[in-house]
């Protein structure tokens, strides 16, 4: 018997139903064995207290085009997981029980940073671990694609483009807030894609009177609005130049809902341009997968399921110049990919006149 645990960790976003479902069909179709899934409940507190069922070919049935995740998810910050739970309980210990109570021959994990600090953790610990690279934020060490991005990019892109015709309407500045804590990977492709004059990400710290100079420019010049994807984690050039402790001060305090209001905020009093701000959000995690990351979650779904029949552990699929290859967890976790400031792709958007708030 060939016994397969999986869970779903982090933040959802699209196509994680579709992943688990190549896994499962892979292994259940070509195993020579019979085999058991079992579908860990909220991420890894369902491995945490032993919360979980048994999946079978109903549950994998039109789940292609389903987004979310049918085992549901949950953050447990890698950060607190050697700390006992509320009750005093050792939550690693209690993984690893929960794994040899079910006599597991591997664990799969679908999810992002923290997860596979998690993941990898877990694999040190003696448990036979495979991964797949999940996050609309695409920032996975490793891989040069995450699923759940391009559906994300899909649906930011949406919301600049609908924006354009209220902006060019009215004649005002927008600013889209578009997911991206510390990274830029999501802001910067829908930017580019939905045609934003400005793009801010966090890898690239802003000065708000050059992103004035933009805008009183295209004013001058005829365009009567002007638009801006700005990450959620995009700052100043000046909250750049503090430390930790001090951001963390200024932060504690802030009197903006976000980083979007306080440049709509110094714009405004700036140029004297009326400003508006708008926030897609969690819209951008949900809604069904695009057909891209369909097929790409499949693919690596289907390679996770191979490693799992050779025995081949303690690794994440990733995608690789146009490959799907296994590398080592340990290689991945705590690794985060961000953009380089003189990358080709900010170059080529700095020839076609996007202003990154820095030059």
């Amino acid at each position: 018997m060939l016994r397969i645990g999986m869970l779903t960790s982090g933040g959802d976003c699209q196509a994680l139903n579709a992943a688990m479902r190549g896994v499962f069909k892979t292994v259940t179709r070509n195993a020579k064995e019979p085999v058991e899934f079992y579908g860990f409940e909220d991420g890894y507190k369902g491995l945490i207290y032993s919360h979980f069922h048994l999946l079978t070919d109903d549950d994998f049935t039109n789940l292609l085009t389903v987004g979310g995740t049918i085992l549901g998810t949950s953050r447990v910050p890698f950060k607190t997981i050697r700390e006992p739970d509320e009750n005093g309980l050792d939550k690693v210990e209690a993984m690893k029980q929960t794994y040899y109570k079910l006599q597991l021959n591997c664990l799969v994990v679908l999810g992002g940073n923290g997860s596979h600090k998690t993941a990898n953790l877990l694999s040190e610990e003696g448990l036979n671990v495979v991964t797949l690279p999940k996050t609309i934020d695409n920032d996975l060490w490793g891989t040069d694609m995450t699923f759940g991005f391009q559906s994300a990019v899909d649906i930011a892109t949406r919301a600049i483009d609908e924006i354009h015709t209220t902006a060019s309407s009215h004649g005002r500045v927008f600013i889209v807030e578009i997911m991206g804590h510390k990274v830029g990977w999501l802001p910067l492709n829908a930017g580019m894609a939905g045609g934003a004059d400005i793009i801010l990400i966090p890898e690239i710290p802003y000065d708000i009177d050059r992103i004035c100079e933009v805008i009183d420019k295209r004013d001058a010049t005829g365009h009567r609005f002007t638009i801006l994807a700005v990450a959620e984690g995009a700052i100043s050039k000046e909250d750049a130049k503090l430390s930790k402790k001090e951001y963390k001060k200024k932060l504690a305090n802030y009197k903006f809902p976000s980083v979007s209001y306080e440049i709509a905020d110094q714009i405004a009093k700036k140029t004297g341009r009326e400003v508006r701000v708008t926030v897609p959000g969690h819209t951008q995690r949900g809604g069904i997968p695009n057909s891209y990351d369909r097929v790409f979650a499949t693919r690596l779904g289907a390679e996770a399921g191979k490693l799992i029949l050779d025995k081949k552990y303690g690794v994440m699929i990733a995608y690789k110049n146009r490959e799907m290859v296994p590398i080592p967890l340990k290689e991945v976790a705590g690794k985060l990919k961000t953009i380089d400031p003189k990358a080709r792709i900010i170059k080529e958007a700095k020839l076609m006149g996007i202003c990154f708030g820095d030059e």
